[in-house]
This record gives structure tokens, C-alpha cells and sequence, in this order.
């Protein structure tokens, strides 16, 4: 049993000539051209089309992508968790692909001695309602947001448990039915970090802010997670992997405020609080043999001179997918609302949602969206007539939000959100998961 690191979440995982490849981001720019690889990629298409096997752990571009699945073969069987909601599988099958369904806990067999085993993220906790994806009262009324999940792949006596970027608080029974269902892990492959806006893109912190309170709060959390996994499982060897990419574009200069570590400052950090497994980890393209316990290379740590130097004079200078529309009028952007509004609005009494802060959304010539989260409506205002008293803002191209007012097939807030594109303020400074939800429906 070998395991190949390509980027990122992406593994190729082969055992007796049978090769399965997790969460394929491997070429394209993502969430509309912020997300890029560091190191850049040096990837032959032509090395993945002996793939038996697609395993995606979840929706986002970086796991799924229709760009990435363009280069495997049609017939080659896409696994996924048996989710409620099929807007994952109805966009795989929309490519043209064979989705399979795995339900929670069982396995599909890649060979006959060569399993792949699907779990999902399934701890409901009402203490952690409307704080993850997958634990608060509209997912499990409504079915409309899907959970990550995790993968166990066996080979014999050898395992390797991907949990990806499954949150511990909503994986811990999950991960203890792996344990009690398969004993002993070979291999963990663990998250480390995570990504999204927070906080680079909020408006109300300073950058000291951003970097010495808030994001060194978020940097410790993901990594407290990563050691619960560990801890938890004890593996022989565990791999931080997952979540790695640089922002690029007009967005370069937010890479530093996302308090992001490195992977070898991830490794360090699990090396000096376990001892009881061995951390590794591998550049792309090299492998690791679980057999026979050898790399096919040993791991060479990133110049990170060189990579500010990559970012200032090449990623910087690259553009957006949404660089190349015309920017919309205010009036084109008021044929939009309507439709988005009403989504929007829908949801929200689905949820019996209702809060008395102001949402307010920047549209062009120094005008205003604003939004009730009461049921009074919307109305178009003067920026300089904005309520702060209690408000959440969001502020985005205007040439990316019309993508957003057309509707998904276009693009999606949330993949703008998670891209760094929305910059956002409030007043508290309180996450509203509700109000956060409803705004994933806010399009065409």
C-alpha cells in the first residue's frame, strides 16, 4: 500500500495496481481564480488516467471541481457519502460521471482486497448548534447543506484514515466507530489549519489585530484539533495535509493576516506534543510506502524567501475570472435583487429566523442593499444614510456579485466567501449562524 501527495487534500492511494485519487484540485486556479498552489504544480495529465477511483469528501472547488474531473475518464466511479441532499451528486452525474453513494459506514470494494469505508461527520450536538456546517437546526430540517465526511482506506492490516477537513467536534463518535470497527491505523492523514475569511477579511480588526489576536487564536485551534485527531487515534504515522493554497490576484496581500503555519511548522508542532506516532510529510508527486516504511523521497522544506518573492512578482499580477465581465450597472444590479431577495427571505422563514440587525450589502455610486432580517423587505439607501448600531456589512466586486444575484451556475456566496473575495464588518462583533446561512441562499 503507497500513498502519492499531489496537493493539497489530493492523494493518490494504490495498492496492488489499484489507484484511488482523494479530492482532486490539481491544476486549475479555484473559487474563481484566489485559490493557487505554492509550490506551482509540475503535473503530467497523463499520469492520472490509470485512476480506478474518485473519492470527494465534500462539495467546495478545492475537493470538487468540474475543471480537475475533466482529466479522468468518464467511466471511472466517483464515491461519495449518501447525503441527504444530492446537489453534490446531481453535479458530478452532470459531467457525465457514475456517482456512487456510499451510506455511513460501509465500505465499496476497489479490489477484492482493497476497501474504501465512508464516514460521515455525524456527532449532533445541540450545545454546537449554528456554530459547523452539518450541526444546527437547518441542516437537519431542511437537508440543504452537505456535512464533510472522512474515508478510511483498508489493504490488508494496513489503513489509512483521511479525515480531511472534518471538524473534531462534529467527527469524535465517527472517528471512535473507525477505531472500534477497524483497530489499529497505519496512517493518519490529518487537517491543520482551515480556510475561509476569517480574519483576513474583516473590515473591523486591525491588522495587528487580525494577526496577534484573532488569527493566532484560529492558528492554535486548528492545530489543537489536529492533536485531538492524533492523540485520538494513534496512528503509526500521521501526514498534515488539506488546506494548503495561496491567495493570489488583487487578494496577494491577505496571505499574511490568514495566520495560516506551514506545513513543517505543523509538523514541528504535533512532533513536540505526541510520541507515540511519527509525523511525515511529502512533497508532490513523492510517495510513501507503507510496507515497506520508505519515501521515495525525502521531504525538502519551502524556501519561504522564495515564495514571498513568488508572490510579490507572479501571483500578484494574475486576475480573476470575474476581470473579465463588464461591470454592471446600478440598475442592472436592481433587476437582480428581486430574485435574490426572495431566496433569501424564503429561507429565512423556513428557519424562523429573525434579528433586528441590519444587513447591508455595498452596490455601486456610493449606494447601499439594505436588508431586514425581520421581514420588512429591502430597499436600495444612500451609503452615508447606513445604520451601525447593529449591522453586518459585506462588501465585494461588484462584478463577482452579479455572478452571485444570477444565481450558482454563475457563482455562489459561499465559494466567494471561502475565495477571501467578500470583506465583511458587525457590529457586535457576534457570528450570527443563521443569519450566515440565509446568505449562502442570497442569488437568482
Amino acid at each position: 500500500m503507497k500513498i502519492t501527495h499531489v496537493a493539497s487534500a489530493c492523494n493518490v492511494i494504490e495498492h496492488s495496481g489499484k489507484k484511488i485519487i482523494t479530492d482532486p484540485w490539481i491544476f486549475e486556479d479555484e473559487y474563481y481564480g484566489s485559490w493557487t498552489h505554492y509550490p506551482p504544480l509540475n503535473i503530467d495529465p497523463q499520469s492520472f488516467e490509470d485512476i480506478d477511483a474518485v473519492y470527494l469528501s465534500h462539495i467546495h472547488p478545492d475537493h470538487f471541481s468540474p475543471s480537475n474531473m475533466s482529466y479522468f475518464k468518464k467511466d471511472v466511479p466517483v464515491l461519495i457519502h449518501s447525503y441527504d441532499a444530492k446537489f453534490l451528486k446531481n453535479n458530478i452525474e452532470r459531467l457525465g460521471f457514475r456517482a456512487i453513494e456510499v451510506p455511513h459506514g460501509e465500505s465499496y470494494n476497489i479490489s477484492d482486497d482493497f476497501k474504501i469505508y465512508i464516514y460521515a461527520a455525524d456527532n449532533c450536538n445541540p450545545e454546537l448548534c449554528f456554530k459547523f456546517h452539518g450541526c444546527g437546526k437547518m441542516e437537519k430540517k431542511f437537508g440543504s447543506t452537505s456535512i464533510d465526511t472522512m474515508a478510511l482506506f483498508q489493504a490488508g492490516e494496513h489503513k489509512i484514515l483521511n479525515v480531511n477537513d472534518c471538524p473534531w467536534d462534529l467527527s469524535e463518535k465517527a472517528v471512535e466507530r473507525v477505531i472500534n470497527t477497524h483497530g489499529d491505523i497505519t496512517m493518519l492523514l490529518v487537517g491543520y489549519t482551515g480556510a475561509g475569511s476569517y480574519p483576513q477579511c474583516w473590515e473591523n480588526y486591525t491588522d495587528e489585530e487580525k494577526i496577534n489576536v484573532y488569527g493566532s487564536k484560529k492558528r492554535n485551534q486548528f492545530l489543537q484539533m489536529g492533536l485531538k485527531y492524533i492523540n485520538k487515534v494513534k496512528p503509526k504515522y500521521y501526514m498534515p495535509f488539506a488546506g494548503t493554497y495561496t491567495l493570489q490576484g488583487p487578494l496577494h496581500h491577505l496571505n499574511d493576516l490568514r495566520c495560516v503555519p506551514e506545513l513543517e511548522e505543523a509538523l514541528e508542532y504535533y512532533c513536540s506534543n505526541t510520541a507515540e506516532s511519527k509525523g511525515i510529510l511529502l512533497n508532490s508527486n513523492e510517495n510513501f510506502d507503507l510496507l515497506e516504511d520508505n519515501f521515495s523521497r525525502e521531504y525538502q522544506s519551502i524556501d519561504k524567501q522564495e515564495k514571498v518573492r513568488y508572490i510579490k512578482e507572479v501571483l500578484s499580477k494574475k486576475s480573476f475570472l470575474y476581470h473579465q465581465d463588464s461591470v454592471p450597472s446600478l440598475e442592472e444590479l436592481q433587476e437582480l435583487i428581486p430574485k435574490a431577495f426572495y431566496n433569501f427571505e424564503r429561507k429565512r422563514k423556513e428557519l424562523n429566523y429573525t434579528s433586528d440587525t441590519r444587513v447591508y450589502l455595498y452596490l455601486t455610486d456610493g449606494k447601499v442593499l439594505q436588508i431586514s432580517c425581520s421581514g420588512n423587505g429591502y430597499e436600495v439607501i444612500d451609503e452615508n444614510s447606513m445604520k451601525k448600531d447593529r449591522f453586518v456589512s459585506y462588501r465585494v466586486d461588484i462584478r463577482l456579485l452579479a455572478r452571485i444575484l444570477k444565481g450558482p451556475r454563475f457563482a455562489h456566496w459561499n465559494n466567494a466567501e471561502i475565495g477571501s473575495h467578500i470583506m465583511f464588518n458587525r457590529k457586535p462583533d457576534v457570528y450570527d449562524r443563521a443569519l450566515h446561512f440565509c446568505m449562502n441562499f442570497f442569488h437568482g
